[in-house]
């Protein structure tokens, strides 16, 4: 009996038979085809300092963004491999970052005792860790619509046109360095308080 990865191996081999026996060229089985994915995703690896009443709210983040992006994944690092440090903090939300793929994510506990969900909170800072700037026109379905969505709103997942952007960022795949050149904060805070 074959296992599944050599029958499809055995299913390539014999399509690239097919114009050797006469026969059309394209012929495949359904279960041999797969999507297209790129060579090398960028790894972008961060460090969890925030602490337990946010590790579910980043592990839903990460994998919301996870399922969405080709081009790029988040992976659990340490300190000597991170290029992202996720920490909590009192204050309101925020994102520091030098480029995409690095920087620092204070968690913010304002936001949360006003109402705001802390996944959908997480998921948009790193929304910004990837390269995307705020979008302040209330649609809960745009992740980096932030606070002007409102408290009711707890959508944590990217929508199609963000998963595009941060693909478009990150085509090259390779590595993430993490040489400085000018440090870019994402403050979250509402212009009304």
């Amino acid at each position: 009996m074959f296992s599944r990865s050599t029958s499809r191996m055995l299913s390539a081999a014999a399509l690239c038979s097919l114009p050797l026996l006469g026969l059309p060229f394209g012929i495949a089985d359904a279960t041999t085809a797969q999507p297209a994915k790129p060579a090398a995703a960028t790894v972008v690896y961060y460090d969890n300092e925030a602490g337990s009443a946010w590790s579910a709210a980043v592990g839903t983040a990460v994998a919301n963004w996870n399922s969405a992006l080709h081009n790029v994944q988040f992976a659990a690092g340490d300190s000597s491999d991170s290029t992202v440090t996720l920490e909590a903090d009192s204050g309101w939300p925020e994102t520091e970052t030098d480029q995409p793929g690095s920087g620092t994510v204070y968690l913010g506990e304002e936001a949360v005792s006003e109402g705001y969900d802390r996944t959908r909170i997480t998921a948009h800072e790193l929304g910004h860790i990837l390269g995307l700037p705020d979008n302040y026109d209330g649609d809960c379905s745009i992740l980096m619509s932030g606070h002007s969505a409102g408290t009711s709103c707890t959508n944590a997942h990217p929508g199609p046109d963000e998963v595009s952007q941060v693909d478009q960022i990150f085509a090259g795949g390779g590595s993430v360095h993490t040489r400085a050149t000018a440090v870019r904060v994402y403050w979250d805070r509402s212009s009304t308080g």
